[in-house]
Formats: structure tokens, sequence, C-alpha cells
């Protein structure tokens, strides 16, 4: 899988996690910036 492919599914299941627990949004909005940051160092 490529970063293409990944970060829209990423960014989908960030943005389900806000929907269902808006208390939430910090978690998931730092966990989503480490992973595409991880996988940007990666490629």
């Amino acid at each position: 899988m490529t970063m293409v492919t990944i970060q829209p599914i990423v960014a989908l299941i960030a943005g389900i996690l806000i929907l269902l627990v808006p208390r939430m949004l910090n978690y998931v909005v730092a966990v989503y910036l480490i992973i595409v940051g991880i996988l940007g160092l990666i490629q």
C-alpha cells in the first residue's frame, strides 16, 4: 500500500471516531498526524 491509499483510509477512520466520540478529537488528530508523519518518513 502506498501513502496515496493509506492516507484517505486513516482520514476516514479518524473522521468516524470524531463523529462517534467528539471528546476524542485531540487524540484522534494527534494519532493521525503521527501516522502521516511516520509514513512520510518511511517513503
